[in-house]
């Protein structure tokens, strides 16, 4: 059974990373910089999420498939990725820690999945979010 929540997402080399954070703190933004990047979209602001055989895996919401909202332009079309198992969470948040040794843990739909609190304000916050994916993630089988 899958369930749609409030996360953006992005798959990078096939692992998804899961955007969250409050209303205005930039997880389009982010999600938009990741495309820049080489990213594909799986969705914004609302993926489906289930868990398969331990994993959780992100796809695409129906509803809003290939959209991302791009601020001050509205919503633009985007390729967007087939199902990704989710290897990472990241949370914008403006009192991330300056520095930590591990990640936090999110349980998501009951499946542990590392968490990785990051400055939104950051001018190389796509890059911030690549190596937290490359530090922290989980591997993809």
């Amino acid at each position: 059974m899958s369930r749609a929540l409030q996360f953006g997402c992005v798959a990078i080399g096939g692992r998804g990373v899961l955007i969250e954070g409050p209303p205005g703190s930039g997880k389009s933004s982010l999600a938009l910089a990741l495309i820049d990047r080489g990213a594909v979209l799986v969705g914004d602001d609302g993926v489906l999420l289930e868990v398969q055989e331990g994993s959780l895996i992100a796809a695409p919401h129906p509803q809003t498939s290939g959209k991302l909202e791009v601020r001050n332009l509205g919503l633009i079309d985007f390729a967007v990725s087939l199902p990704v198992p989710v290897a990472l969470v990241l949370r914008l948040d403006g009192d991330a820690p300056r520095y930590v040794e591990t990640a936090e843990c999110s349980v998501v739909m009951g499946v542990d999945v590392p968490l990785v609190r990051l400055w939104p304000d950051s001018p190389v916050l796509a890059l911030r979010a690549e190596l937290a994916l490359k530090t922290y993630g989980l591997a993809v089988a």
